[in-house]
This record gives C-alpha cells, structure tokens and sequence, in this order.
C-alpha cells in the first residue's frame, strides 16, 4: 500500500491536529455560541410575557367592571379613600371629629370597633362598685346592700336565715283531695302468656272450690 511521508513529519508520532486560525475581532468563539438562536429566544420571552400581561390586564379590567356593575354606583359609604391623604389618624383631630359625627349619624344598630371591650370593662366597673361598697337599696325602707365580703363573714357566724314553712290553704267547695294509689304490679308489665297461665289457675281454683 502506498504511503504519503511528509519529509518533515516523523512517522512514528502519528498525525497531527490541524491548526486553525482563529479570528478573535468577534470578541466570543463562534463555534460554541450561537447569537441568532439567544436573540430568538429571549424576543419569543418578551413577546409572551408582554401578551401574558395584556391578558392579565384584560381580565382585571373585565372582572372590576363586573364587580362595579353588581356593587351600583359609589356613594359616599362605599367610595375609596387614598390612604395617603388620611395622614397621621390618632393625631388628627379633624379627621376624628368627623368620624364621630358620622358615627353618631349612621342609622341603628351600630358595630361596636373596640369589639365591646369599653362595654365591657363599664360593666366591670359597675359590677364591682356593688360588689364592693355599700349601696342603698330603698333608703326610705332603710335597705343597704352590704359588700360581698362583709355578707361571706355575717353568713359563715350566723348562718342561713330560715324560710318560714308554708302555710297550708283550706280546700275550697268542690276540691278534690288527691289520692295516690299503690300500682297492683311491681312495675313490670305481664305478657300475654303470663295472664293466661294466671287466668287458667284462677279457673282451676274456682273448679277445686265447686
């Protein structure tokens, strides 16, 4: 078989690699990275996203109308207020003033916003003042209600007051006395086979006695 030696090739180091020369005014290496397929890529990217936001939008846009139809026209109830023009609320007091006028305007029954805490806390306070002081129950009559303290220690030395026994009413013309009538079974009722042994021993008797 013919061979092609190069005269200035040694044959027993085998070939070669070719040398390219590589032309380094792109900036990148053109065999690894392909430009046209990143630009397709990344402009498919920003064409679905900025359709996917359009119909975003849409659908807000038609579900906010929607809504605005079945909630009818805004009153002044139901209109937003920029939360930015509210300020400082606590340090406001013409902002306060006028929610306290509003409030006592708006028709019954009101919410409370405290969840009753205020409420609550005034029958607290109530609820000790009797409790714990004493008050006058009818002072014509001289009735005081003593502290509840003070009750505990009157009952725990004189005890419990007595109910007086009840006093029993003559029965007027045409009332009954009740009587109360002993059941003739111990209080199991007897089966149908029982009575007719019973009703066949009685039949019995009355035969030995003939």
């Amino acid at each position: 078989m013919p061979t092609h030696n190069h005269p200035d090739r040694d044959p027993s180091q085998g070939h070669e690699p070719e040398k390219h020369e590589v032309d380094a005014s792109a900036g990148y290496e053109r065999t690894d990275a392909s430009i046209t397929g990143i630009v397709v890529f990344l402009t498919a990217l920003a064409i679905f996203a900025a359709v996917t936001g359009l119909v975003c939008y849409g659908i807000g846009k038609v579900i906010n109308a929607h809504m605005n139809k079945e909630d009818g026209p805004n009153t002044k109830w139901t209109k937003t207020v920029d939360v930015r023009q509210l300020g400082n609320l606590p340090s406001n007091p013409e902002l306060q003033n006028k929610i306290a006028t509003l409030t006592q305007s708006f028709p019954a029954p009101r919410l409370q916003f405290d969840d009753g805490n205020q409420d609550i806390a005034e029958l607290h306070a109530r609820e000790d003042l009797l409790l714990d002081n004493y008050t006058w129950i009818d002072q014509s009559k001289g009735t005081v209600r003593i502290p509840i303290d003070r009750a505990m220690e009157l009952i725990a030395q004189q005890g419990l007051q007595v109910a007086p026994p009840a006093q029993v009413q003559p029965p007027m013309t045409g009332d009954n006395r009740p009587v109360v009538v002993m059941p003739l079974t111990d209080g199991f009722a007897r089966t149908a086979f029982e009575q007719e042994e019973e009703h066949e021993e009685a039949l019995k008797a009355q035969r030995g006695e003939q």
